[in-house]
Order: structure tokens, then sequence, then C-alpha cells
């Protein structure tokens, strides 16, 4: 068994733990919530870790969906935490966030980097038009509970009725492609290193077939462990939200669109940026808009049934701002995968947009008091 912190993002666990000393310490709440940002980047990362050790002892086909389902492990946490303080508008605004973000951050710096590196790259765009395909009906999926929301929002129980359907269908979604991706046969691996591969199936992220560097407990330990420490590091950071947000002018759902997945997916951001440098756009196309659609078919919809187990009411109704750029940054990702190549121009553009979207956000903060009738 090797545990090594080869990796510099392990080191930021110490960040970890000064962020739960500041919070027993009652110290400035901005300089907790930076603590705690930080401090879940690797928590994150060691999520990621032990899962894909985890997917070498329980086989590829129940590896994978382990993979898929836990690769958004953390962002989870941190929403859970955050519908426990009532902060649905931040939950809601990280979900479209780590969506875009994938879309347009993840995906612009691969395809921007790894086209500087390489070139013009080519990937299969059967699996990366499926993706895309998936991804705009998921988008178009999440848009509709919104838009029939002004004719639904007088009879509340309907309304409730109506999301609550729209997440079991979703969830179902999900689980059908994933069980086409094994159907499908064997999957094509991208060889990463010398006797290291992943695999990018339809609609997950890539699972990592290598050689095991952990015994199985020891895995499950981490697992443990690293999910723990994200709950607590989570807890943290959500109860620095508000008085960020008053002491720094910003509002609630600036921090959930911009910041919060940023935060819960940088670890997973640098993989796929590695893998587009190392001329492998295919696998890194798998995890941008893999990631992506687990968030809208399985992130948003679970978490509509936790709030109501936790008494609270998250429905899967955004604002229109949200709505045009959920379906602006899928329409773009969309296109990119149809060609089957990409260039560091279109990496460029996606950055362009992402940082315009950042903008306006930043600088409208009443844009979800401007759609009073799609926001609860």
């Amino acid at each position: 068994m090797k545990f090594k912190l080869s990796n510099p993002i392990y080191y930021l666990l110490v960040v970890g733990v000064a962020a739960i000393v500041a919070e027993l310490l009652h110290a400035d709440p901005i300089l907790i919530f930076i603590l705690s940002a930080i401090g879940l980047i690797p928590l994150a990362k060691l999520i990621g870790e032990a899962t894909e050790e985890l997917a070498i002892y329980t086989g590829p086909k129940f590896g994978g969906l382990l993979n898929a389902t836990l690769g958004n492990a953390a962002e989870l946490i941190i929403a859970i935490f955050a519908i426990q303080a009532g902060l649905l508008d931040l939950v809601r605004a990280s979900i479209t966030g780590s969506i875009i973000g994938n879309l347009l951050v993840v995906l612009g710096a691969s395809l921007l980097l790894g086209g500087l590196k390489n070139g013009t790259q080519i990937f299969d765009r059967r699996s990366a038009g499926l993706n895309a395909t998936l991804l705009i009906l998921a988008v178009v999926a999440l848009a509709i509970p919104s838009l029939f929301d002004p004719g639904l929002a007088t009879n509340p129980e309907s309304e409730l009725l109506f999301n609550e359907g729209v997440a079991v269908i979703l969830i179902t979604l999900y689980v059908l492609s994933v069980l086409y991706s094994f159907r499908v046969g064997k999957p094509a691996e991208v060889h990463i290193d010398e006797g290291t591969s992943e695999v990018a199936a339809v609609n997950r992220k890539p699972a990592v077939v290598h050689e095991a560097r952990w015994t199985r407990r020891f895995s499950v330990i981490m697992l443990i462990l690293a999910t723990v420490g994200t709950a607590i590091v989570s807890e943290t950071l959500v109860g620095a939200v508000e008085p960020v947000t008053q002491q720094l002018g910003l509002t609630e759902f600036f921090l959930g669109i911009i910041i919060i997945p940023l935060v819960g997916n940088v670890a997973e951001h640098l993989v796929a940026v590695q893998v587009a440098i190392k001329n492998k756009m295919e696998l890194s196309l798998a995890v941008s808009l893999g990631s992506s659609l687990q968030v809208a078919l399985l992130v948003a919809p679970v978490l509509l049934f936790i709030s109501l187990l936790m008494g609270q009411r998250l429905l899967l109704v955004f604002n229109e701002y949200e709505l045009i750029t959920l379906i602006g940054a899928s329409i773009i990702a969309a296109f990119i995968a149809q060609d089957g190549e990409s260039n560091w121009l279109e990496g460029a553009m996606l950055l362009a947009v992402y940082l315009i979207v950042a903008l306006a956000f930043f600088f409208l903060p009443g844009a979800v008091e401007a759609a009073p009738a799609l926001v609860h």
C-alpha cells in the first residue's frame, strides 16, 4: 500500500484544520470562509481518489457507478448544510454555477491549454455528441418547472407534486444513461501514463483503471474520513456565508453561482485540464460534460427530496438569468462536441463567455429579486 502526499493539493488539508480552529475561536467570518473554501479542495480530491481506489476492487461496472455517484459528493454535502441553514437561493445558484462552470470554465480551459500545446485536437464525436444532446435535454427539463411555475404557484400542492415528478424522471434518465453505458460494449480506453488508463464512458465520469495503491480497507477508511472532514468544513463554510455577504456586500446568489462551485470542483477541474494538455481531449470532455450531467440529472433532483426530508422546500425553479445562462452554455458545448475536433480559440471563447456571466452576476446584485415569479 502506498500513500504519499505527492500531490501538492493535499498539503492544503492543514488549511481545513485551520478553518475549524478559526471557527472555534470565533475569528473573522471572512477569514473562516476563505480558509473553509480552500480546505474543501483537498478533501474533495481525497474523496475522488478513495472512490477510484475502491472502484478497482468492485469491478469496472459497479466501480464506474460508484465513481459517478460520488463524483460530486463534496458539492452535495455543501448543499445539504446550506439547505439545513435555509440558504435555498445559494443551493439553487450552486446547481446552476456547477453546470456552467464545467461547461465554460473546465471545458474552456481544457480546450485553450490543450490547443496551445497540441494544436487541433481530435476526439470521438459520437460519445461526446450523445453527452451533449443529453445535457441539452437535461437543461430543458430543468427549465420547464421554472417556466410553468407562475401558473402552478397558486396551488402549492400541485406545484410540489409537479417538481417531484420532474425530479423522479431526471433521476430515472440518469440511471438509464448509466445502464446504457454498461451495455454499449467495452468503452474506449484512454492511456494517460505507462501502466495507467482511464475509461471514458457515456454520461459518467471516467473510472480510473490501474494497479491498486491502497488496500480495500484503507480506501474505505480514507473515504469515510474525507467525507466526515468535508461535512465539518462545509458546515463551517455555510455558517460564514451570511456574515460574509453582509461585510463584503456580495449576494448569496453570487457566492452560490460563482464561488461555491469552483471550490467543490477545483480538483476535478485540474484533472480535466491536465489530460487535455496530454492530448487526451476525449477524456477531458468526458469529465466536463459528465460532471454537468450528474449535477443536472442526479444532484439537483436528489437535493429536492433531501430538502423535503429536512423540512425545507427546494423546488427546481430558477430565475430567468440562470435559465438563459444554462441554455446558452449547453448549446455552445453541444456545438463544440458535434464536429469531433477542438482548438484553443474555442476554449478562449468559452472562458470569455464565463467572465462576462460572472461580471454580470457580480454587478447585478438584484438579479434574483428581478424575477420574483421564478424564485421561491
